[in-house]
């Protein structure tokens, strides 16, 4: 029997999975960010060990057992990254062929047909990757707003703080957000608020995007306005990407990977509006199954295995053990 892993390591949460050549998760570990930009390469290093050795507890193997790997990782930029990133990923003694990618790839090849066409990622933060039959690949910064790239929770939160503020100098009327902001940091009014974080005393974080879209869903005029222009600057990555790869006039598969999407029409529709009227052919698909089924598929790949075979499987079993 041949084992195949895949680890999926984000900027929140990380997660491992082996899988036999039938397609059956067997073993999954999880652990919390590996993101080396927030936690270092020794931090990486640990969520590795902690997620495989989870895993491969639950599997009943070893890491010799491993007939290939694939790794996506949030914070995987740049080729400068990948010396670092290959010792990390060194500590798990693997013996198999394995490759490394950003973890913006991981939707891709788990929910395109075949791993052809644009993953949105919308989690903590956002991201985009592409790839065409052709091989031609395409991607985005994938480091927020200093590169004005929006529309993952972060932004969402960031975005809340201006509305708070819009409002609290009179730019804006009222809004549910200011609450929703003093609620999250513990502040007792706008004043402390502001200078609380204008001094680095209280800090936002990706959790408060949740309240952000459910004041959104209940009407709030600023919470809207935010969760629609989140999802249009995730259309225009998309559109970005698509173009990149050469398929704005194909039929190309935009896949919706991360939390944020699960808001439903109130960011997808935004979204939607935006690709179809520059990618007239395109469909938009929401990622069926955990993302680090597309880690397995490129662990599979290195060893000359067809995962799509058997991604059904994969993406049923284990939606089992993720959870």
């Amino acid at each position: 029997m041949k084992y195949f892993l895949g680890i999926d390591v984000g900027s929140s949460k990380t997660h491992a999975l082996i899988v036999d050549e039938t397609g059956c998760a067997i073993g999954f570990g999880r652990a919390w960010a590996g993101n080396h930009q927030g936690v270092g390469y020794d931090g990486l290093e640990n969520v590795l060990r902690e997620s495989f050795g989870g895993a491969c507890e639950m599997a009943g193997v070893a890491a010799a057992d491993i007939t290939g790997a694939g790794f996506g990782v949030a914070g995987y930029d740049f080729p400068s990254d990948r010396e670092s990133h290959l010792k990390a990923i060194s500590v798990l003694e693997l013996s198999c062929p394995f490759e490394l990618v950003n973890d913006g790839v991981n939707g891709l090849l788990a929910g395109a047909t075949r791993g052809i066409g644009v993953n949105v990622t919308a989690g903590s933060s956002n991201n985009c990757r592409g790839r065409n039959l052709r091989g031609i690949e395409g991607r985005i910064v994938g480091n927020g707003p200093t590169f004005g790239e929006y529309g993952g929770a972060m932004e969402i939160t960031l975005r809340a703080l201006h509305m708070a503020n819009y409002a609290w100098i009179k730019r804006i009327p009222p809004t549910v957000l200011t609450q929703v902001l003093l609620e999250a940091t513990g502040a007792k009014d706008e004043m402390d608020l502001m200078e609380g974080l204008s001094n680095e005393q209280y800090h936002l974080f990706p959790f408060i995007a949740v309240k952000v879209i459910e004041a959104a869903q209940a009407g709030d005029a600023a919470a809207c306005e935010i969760i629609h222009w989140a999802g249009e600057e995730l259309g225009w990555l998309a559109v970005s990407v698509a173009r990149q790869i050469e398929m704005e006039n194909d039929e190309v598969e935009i896949i919706q990977s991360g939390s944020v999407f699960d808001a439903g029409r109130i960011i997808t529709e935004p979204m939607r509006g935006i690709v179809m009227q520059h990618l007239p052919k395109a469909r938009l698909l929401r990622l069926d199954g955990p993302p680090v089924v597309g880690a397995v598929i490129l662990g599979m790949e290195q060893a000359s295995f067809d995962g799509y075979a058997v991604r059904e499987i994969m993406v049923r079993t284990a939606k089992e053990v993720v959870k």
